[in-house]
């Protein structure tokens, strides 16, 4: 038979490993609940401040780069330079009416050969997609406002 003292030892030492788990998950739960309050006080820290006026400083344009979606008073300053001369071109008195993408392929001094003109058609379509040209029937290509003049 058991000794009394041998019954009350097993039973010391089931409930000191009980409290050893508990305390276990104890510093657990700590452990989240820091992190927790970090993180409502980073937040309301971020909420806080003001939105900053001071805008980065946009890089210039990137030959190569995309077709930025045209809105109101934005310059054709933003597009890349390929780009550019499409729409000073299209803008141009020769460009009125509207031009082919053979005919502005001749006005910006390329070679009138497929993989140019198609290259500028490609382009083109690109500007009028974005805001930044017109087509004014198939295949013919015009500023989306005529200067005055």
């Amino acid at each position: 038979m058991a000794s009394v003292l041998g019954l009350l030892e097993a039973r010391e030492k089931k409930v000191r490993e009980k409290i050893a788990r508990l305390r276990a998950a104890l510093g657990e739960a700590e452990g989240v609940l820091q992190r927790l309050v970090d993180a409502r006080a980073t937040v309301a820290e971020v909420l806080a401040e003001p939105p900053s006026l001071v805008r980065e400083p946009q890089p210039g344009p990137v030959a190569g780069s995309m077709v930025p979606h045209r809105t109101d008073g934005m310059a054709a300053s933003v597009l890349a330079p390929d780009y550019q001369r499409i729409v000073s071109v299209l803008e141009s008195e020769a460009g009125r009416e509207g031009m082919r993408c053979q005919q502005l392929a001749t006005a910006l001094g390329l070679q009138v050969v497929p993989a140019k003109v198609e290259g500028l058609r490609s382009k083109a379509k690109r500007l009028v997609e974005r805001g930044w040209a017109r087509q004014a029937r198939p295949g013919v290509f015009t500023a989306l406002v005529m200067p005055a003049g």
